[in-house]
């Protein structure tokens, strides 16, 4: 985090670089198109080649986190380089416009990936415990059986079924399955505190015992959205890297084809 001031001002300062000499030899350099396209090129080379680095850390080429702080500095930069290559226009061919729509896709899931991986799993750690992410449905699974229990027992044990009626009014649904991703996700506690609402109301009509089985049933709840809470942050964290990544490779593959059709089309001049 110490790193992130200067080497934001280095970007900035570059990028600045970048749009002066863009000004300047943009209407001296006839093709200086293809300069600005092979840049940005190498750039989501490596860019790209990050995720197959990881993949090979046996390999002494630097930290991990060097190569973090690269790949998002880089990317950031590579923003300036891109507008520079499209003259700050969106294309107009279908085949452009495709590669445009690839390189914003990769662009914004990348800034959001780099904001919830800074955050998430503070998040997570502040929300207390570790909770592994495979385990999550088995531990809900049990949750359910045991409120389950709680209520349809209550019948019996304390001879009415109010609890029982309660849980398959406002609990059975919110036990099945995961709920409530989206306000996980923005740290919003509004489906909680409704349900405890629904709790303290019901419990101004029942009895003593019913009272103590409700407040179990309450601690249970709140376990169920301590697991979805974790459930929500970190599958999104999952289903970042499976959209971030095919997208990389979807918009490396559509450049190459760019590289190809321009050279094609304008007779091998570079």
């Amino acid at each position: 985090m110490k790193r992130a001031l200067p080497l934001s001002i280095l970007v900035c300062v570059i990028s600045a670089v970048a749009l002066a000499l863009y000004g300047y030899f943009d209407r001296l350099l006839p093709r200086f198109a293809f300069i600005s396209g092979w840049l940005l090129f190498a750039i989501m080379v490596i860019l790209a080649g990050y995720n197959v680095w990881k993949k090979l850390p046996f390999l002494p080429l630097g930290s991990s986190e060097g190569w973090l702080q690269f790949h998002i500095y880089s990317g950031l930069f590579s923003v300036t380089v891109y507008l520079i290559h499209t003259r700050f226009h969106w294309p107009a061919g279908v085949f452009e416009q495709t590669l445009a729509l690839f390189y914003s896709l990769v662009t914004i899931t990348g800034i959001f990936g780099l904001f919830i991986s800074r955050t998430f799993p503070k998040r997570l750690t502040a929300r207390g415990g570790e909770v592994i992410y495979e385990q999550i449905p088995f531990v809900c699974r049990k949750l359910k059986e045991r409120v389950e229990s709680l209520a349809l027992n209550s019948t019996r044990d304390v001879q009415t079924s109010t609890i029982a009626q309660f849980y398959v009014t406002h609990l059975a649904d919110f036990f099945s399955t995961p709920r409530n991703r989206f306000y996980h996700i923005v740290e919003s506690r509004n489906p909680l505190n409704q349900l405890q609402a629904k709790i303290t109301e019901v419990n101004r009509f029942l009895n003593e015992p019913e009272r103590v089985l409700m407040e179990k049933i309450g601690d249970f709840v709140r376990q169920k959205d301590g697991l979805d809470y974790h459930y929500a942050l970190q599958s999104t964290l999952k289903l970042w890297l499976f959209t971030h990544i095919p997208l990389t490779y979807g918009l490396m593959l559509l450049s190459v084809l760019h590289i190809v059709f321009v050279y094609a089309f304008s007779g091998g001049a570079g």
